[in-house]
């Protein structure tokens, strides 16, 4: 049973602002408040991502305006002089691959503590950004999409339980129907789950009447 064919591929922004090492302190927040983003990949060369500076980054200059750092804050401190990306940048930089699933992406994100990540392919050149938000979207799928996938990557599969039907309603999937092997239940229920778009998985399944 195939879980779904979703990558970050799918769902990345293909056009993704990024800046050079050489970019200034004012350009980079000038860009961050006009494309509404919180992080811009460090580009150089012909493309290769070698950091990232994020409004974290950003912050020092005026955290620190008035104060003396605290020495287990030297480190952020030493960015409060920093004038261009090269030197703000946090690196290397937290990226993913293009074939990565989503649910992967989703971990490197919550791991990592960062919103968004370059998408880099196998030579590290940058090939667009993927956020948040942009894992979210498979849950705008309409419910008979994502039900029409179940049916033909799941219930259509040679080895599934023949007498199966599936609905789904605000992307909660019920599944319905006699099952003689009762073992098969949570394996059908992480496949379903496992298609993008499924909210919570319900199985309303009756014993079968050939069961012994």
């Amino acid at each position: 049973m195939p879980a779904s064919p979703y990558t970050v591929s799918d769902v990345m922004t293909h056009t993704a602002i990024a800046v050079g090492r050489d970019a200034p302190y004012k350009q980079i927040v000038a860009l961050l408040d006009e494309w509404k983003v919180s992080a811009l990949p460090v580009l150089e060369g012909e493309g290769r991502v070698v950091g990232v500076v994020s409004e974290a980054d950003l912050l020092p200059k005026e955290e620190f305006r008035d104060v003396e750092p605290r020495p287990d804050e030297f480190g952020d401190a030493a960015k409060a002089g920093a004038l261009r990306a090269g030197e703000l940048m946090s690196t290397p930089a937290v990226t993913v691959h293009p074939d990565a699933t989503l649910a992967e992406a989703a971990r490197i994100m919550a791991k990592r503590r960062v919103k968004r990540l370059p998408v880099v392919n196998g030579l590290g050149m940058l090939e667009g950004v993927v956020s948040r938000s942009d894992l979210l979207k498979v849950f705008l799928r309409p419910d008979d999409e994502i039900e029409e996938e179940i049916r033909r990557s799941i219930l259509a599969e040679p080895a599934a339980p023949a007498g199966l039907d599936i609905s789904v309603r605000e992307g909660v999937a019920t599944v319905r129907g006699a099952l003689a092997d009762r073992s098969l239940v949570p394996l059908l229920a992480r496949a379903v789950r496992a298609v993008e778009g499924v909210v919570d998985v319900r199985m309303g399944l009756a014993a079968h009447e050939d069961a012994a």
